[in-house]
């Protein structure tokens, strides 16, 4: 199910690589968290990680509190999470959960699924919690994908191989496209800030000016601002410092790099004016944030988390 971590260069952070067990179809699993806590010691999910595979998580029995990209979640029998490759979590305490976790690689899809799904839409939503039909249908799609998952050896190889992706595939859908948010339907983000959206995550390394941005895009800032506020509730500027913010705490976590080098990497002339810059935003400095994070790894309280919140990263 996991490996050991895989060292790039000093700007990357170590990551986890899917690894299904010998004998099982590569690139989806399928597995209780009873089984979790007998393979995988306490300590080593308590500890910062970015793997390279999706994590699929609900309970049915119990609770679990569950750390996503600094932010923690609540977890109750119902309820659905979703971390995406990239992401830094850490899990809390299973203890005190029963439920069942899904591992799959984002290659096991078609593109179409994979573009339908959503499966690699930074903003999702990490906790969802289907209701009334949904929620039988998502329960019956699980429940299904784990049995043939456990069939192994009961149909031809590439047979129970398809059939695994057809169910993963079912099951996501399913959860992308809930008929009952949580919290009511909202209505779809308009193009200018999807677009704003999209160019922030694709250049927010290399610039946190709205100019640059709105020269980018064809847009007045004032336009930017506009649709920033309406669909995000945040400020353009906000919304691009929000990701900034996010890739070095994520690579501040879990990461051996040094301030100087994570200054670099998201683009700042100093790391002195990164650190400033981190300061203004968290209240804290690069190197203690290191510290408290790592910190809660061994064991010391999260003093940030909270039921279902919202992520760090910009909302949807």
């Amino acid at each position: 199910m996991m490996a050991k971590n895989r060292h790039g260069s000093p700007r990357e952070i170590p990551e986890i690589p899917f690894a299904a067990p010998a004998g099982t179809p590569a690139g989806v699993e399928v597995m209780s968290l009873a089984e979790l806590r007998r393979r995988v010691p306490a300590e080593a999910l308590t500890r910062p990680q970015r793997p390279d595979f999706h994590h699929l998580l609900t309970l049915t029995g119990g609770d679990l509190r569950h750390v996503v990209d600094f932010n923690g979640y609540a977890l109750r029998p119902g309820s659905w999470l979703w971390v995406r490759p990239g992401q830094v979590h850490q899990w809390g305490d299973i203890t005190q959960a029963e439920g069942t976790l899904i591992l799959f690689r984002q290659d096991v899809l078609d593109p179409a699924t994979a573009t339908a799904a959503r499966v690699d839409d930074p903003h999702a939503p990490v906790v969802t919690t289907p209701v009334t039909a949904d929620a039988e249908a998502v329960t019956m799609a699980a429940e299904h994908l784990n049995r043939e998952f456990q069939a192994l050896g009961r149909l031809p190889l590439d047979v129970h191989i398809a059939a695994l992706r057809h169910l993963l595939a079912v099951l996501l859908l399913r959860l992308a496209h809930l008929t009952v948010p949580v919290g009511g339907p909202a209505p779809d983000p308009d193009e200018t800030y999807l677009r704003f959206r999209d160019a922030v995550e694709r250049h927010f390394t290399a610039t946190r000016r709205v100019e640059d941005y709105a020269q980018l895009l064809g847009y007045s800032g004032r336009t930017l601002a506009r649709a920033t506020l309406a669909n995000a509730g945040l400020s353009a500027k906000e919304f691009i410092d929000r990701r900034v913010v996010l890739e070095a705490k994520r690579l501040l976590a879990h990461g051996d790099e040094t301030a100087a080098q994570i200054s670099d990497h998201l683009g700042f002339v100093t790391a002195s004016q990164f650190s400033k810059y981190f300061m203004q935003r968290t209240d804290q400095t690069p190197i203690d944030f290191r510290r408290r994070i790592r910190g809660q790894a061994t064991g010391e309280p999260h003093p940030d988390h909270r039921s279902e919140g919202p992520d760090t990263a910009p909302p949807r």
